[in-house]
């Protein structure tokens, strides 16, 4: 043998491992914090400025029906990362980590499986809940971190809580300075300089449209005082609604609808979140410059989602942790390779539906054991029938299913609410009382999720107060006069 055959079979080799990389599509994942139903495509609200995020989904199939797992940061992030429900790994609040959970630190998630698929993976801003610590061994590289940043002086809204979260409005800065801006100019800055003998999963996490909620004046600008709506709203929306609905909003920091109008913050506070929603769907069109600019878009699959939705006077209440669709429906859309293009889907979808659906567009061998089901069917024929609704879980027990037309709420203490979403979009009208809909909450119900594990250790789930086997609802944030459930342990 020749001194140079192991040359020639190691360029061989190297030809190979090129050729491998370039049959796999490049990733880039676009997620959105707090990002409600206030996007173009979805119709949310009629003053929605979202130009970039509308041409994203005019490229690939749109889902107007995509719900979130849980409606709060990291279980929601949690489940699409691992693409199991809450129930299954107890991560229900804020906190743990999964990697500090007994029996959940071996699980591969969605970065792992494509690290091991020869992918090289990046990541800034918010994809997982909270700062990096830990989180940063679970990329090759690591951008700069989400961030509400820059903050004025001092509060400009005195909220009842007083927490420095709860705050809004329009204050002197520089975008350039804004923590989304510098997330985008990293993530730019890698495609413009990413490497081409290797497949890449770039993720971009957003912490903005999440409070506090503060843009400068240029995109106030462009949701006028006199022509901006406030969202549409029932008065006394709640009185039909069980008194388990107030617990799962108990205690948060969130004002309610009546402090916004009190204190005449609620038009500041609609205008503040489509001004921060209008920001974010320019750094994605940064973001999706770049993507074109380097001729990366062709084979590239492109996915753009939000955790959860958000409240801002719908049934009484600003923020989250609510199983209604403000606080479950997200925007949830896929460009690139096998995707059909121009396309909308109101199908039902879950965001733990994305890791099987990314592993089906890649090509890549199928992983075992997800929750989620591919939306592939939906990416090629959005009419395509789905038989499964969403599901979300806020907390052991409590339970939204979500079909093609229709809500079901159940809660831990059996009491439930039905919504026709069809001809009550608004959830306006509970129908769970109502005999002639026996068949529609017997439907529903069966997919209601049994045997939820108990929070994980160390979580910051909210975990009920009992005492004789009876909730104690002492100190609860709930209407006087609402009936008291009766749940035992």
């Amino acid at each position: 043998m020749s001194f140079r055959q192991p040359l020639i079979l190691s360029l061989f080799a190297i030809g190979l491992s090129f050729a491998a990389a370039a049959d796999k599509p490049n990733i880039l994942m676009i997620a959105i914090d707090d990002q409600n139903d206030w996007i173009g495509y979805m119709g949310g609200h009629p003053n929605a400025l979202t130009p970039n995020i509308d041409k994203l989904a005019a490229a690939g199939t749109a889902f107007t029906n995509a719900h979130c797992q849980s409606p709060l940061c990291n279980p929601s992030r949690t489940s699409l990362m691992l693409s199991k429900r809450p129930g299954t790994t107890g991560i229900y609040g804020l906190k743990p980590w999964f990697r500090e959970v007994p029996g959940l630190a071996e699980m591969e998630p969605l970065q792992k499986f494509l690290s091991r698929q020869g992918y090289r993976t990046y990541t800034a801003g918010k994809i997982y809940h909270g700062g990096y610590g830990r989180q940063a061994a679970e990329w090759d590289e690591v951008g700069p971190p989400a961030s509400g940043k820059p903050f004025p002086p001092k509060p400009m809204v005195d909220s009842p809580s007083g927490h420095k979260l709860m705050d809004w409005g329009v204050f002197d800065h520089k975008d350039e300075d804004k923590a989304d801006h510098i997330v985008a100019s990293w993530t730019v800055d890698k495609l413009d300089t990413m490497p081409e003998d290797e497949p890449f999963f770039l993720t971009c996490g957003f912490f903005l449209p999440h409070v506090p909620c503060f843009a400068t004046q240029k995109w106030f600008d462009l949701h006028p005082l006199e022509s901006t709506a406030l969202p549409l709203i029932k008065r006394d929306d709640r009185k039909d609604t069980p008194r388990f609905s107030w617990y799962l909003h108990w205690t948060l920091p969130e004002p309610r609808l009546e402090f916004l109008e009190d204190a005449n913050e609620w038009m500041n506070l609609t205008r503040s979140y489509l001004a921060c929603t209008t920001f974010v769907d320019d750094q994605v069109r940064r973001v999706m410059e770049a993507l074109d600019r380097n001729g990366l878009r062709e084979n590239t699959i492109v996915v753009l989602w939000s955790d959860h939705g958000w409240h801002i006077g719908e049934k009484e209440i600003t923020g989250k942790n609510t199983l209604w669709d403000d606080g479950t429906r997200v925007p949830l859309i896929f460009a690139g390779p096998g995707v059909v293009a121009g396309q909308v889907s109101g199908q039902p979808a879950e965001l733990l539906d994305i890791y099987p659906t990314l592993v089906d567009l890649a090509g890549l061998p199928e992983k075992e054991g997800l929750e989620g089901i591919s939306l592939i069917p939906q990416l090629k024929d959005a009419k395509a029938k789905r038989d499964r609704p969403a599901i979300t879980t806020h907390n052991a027990g409590n339970h939204g299913i979500r079909s093609e037309n229709w809500r079901y709420i159940v809660y831990a203490d059996g009491s439930e609410e039905l919504y026709d979403m069809v001809s009550d979009p608004n959830e306006w009208t509970n129908l769970a009382g109502d005999p002639e809909y026996a068949e529609i909450i017997a439907e529903h119900k069966k997919w209601v999720p049994q045997g939820d594990v108990p929070p994980a250790p160390n979580s910051a789930a909210r975990i009920l107060i009992y005492e004789d086997g009876k909730v104690n609802w002492e100190g609860m944030d709930i209407p006087e006069g609402a009936p008291i459930p009766e749940i035992t342990r």
